[in-house]
């Protein structure tokens, strides 16, 4: 998918995280646990680089419903930065690793948001279905595959 889709489908994404989260989706076995408060951050930290004015005052999976709340709110705001931020083709900014172009910060947390709503829609329907959960089972802990 290119970056207008990216885009386009960001509202809808954000919306598609939160459903799973607050339906029970358990992804604390998962990446997602950490990567998500994480990315969360760093987008408000881009945004506000472009002039919005999120603050984030929760942790961990809370930070997610934060942002939307304060996206909703701001919503035409939010997507003129959004846009904005990818016609600039020159506009840095000051990461702990160095000097990124903003558009290319703002493009990857974009991507991140798509796939990680891919994501949650698979372990959604894995979970639908039945399927056995993908982390050892306490159970299962002594027994060992013997060659």
């Amino acid at each position: 998918m290119e970056v207008p889709g990216y885009y386009q489908q960001f509202e809808r994404n954000v919306e598609i995280i939160l459903d799973a989260l607050r339906a029970g989706l358990d992804v604390r076995t998962t990446p997602l646990e950490v990567s998500l408060p994480l990315e969360v951050y760093v987008l408000c930290e881009v945004l506000n680089a472009g002039g919005a004015q999120y603050r984030l005052t929760t942790d961990g999976l809370a930070r997610l419903a934060e942002f939307e709340q304060q996206y909703m709110q701001h919503e035409s705001e939010t997507e003129a930065i959004m846009r904005r931020i990818l016609e600039d083709k020159k506009s840095f900014m000051r990461t702990p690793e160095g000097r990124v172009l903003t558009k290319e910060m703002l493009i990857r947390r974009l991507e991140y948001f798509n796939e990680t709503a891919r994501l949650v829609n698979v372990m959604r329907t894995q979970q639908a279905l039945g399927s056995p959960v993908q982390y050892k089972h306490p159970h299962l802990q002594g027994l060992a595959v013997k060659k």
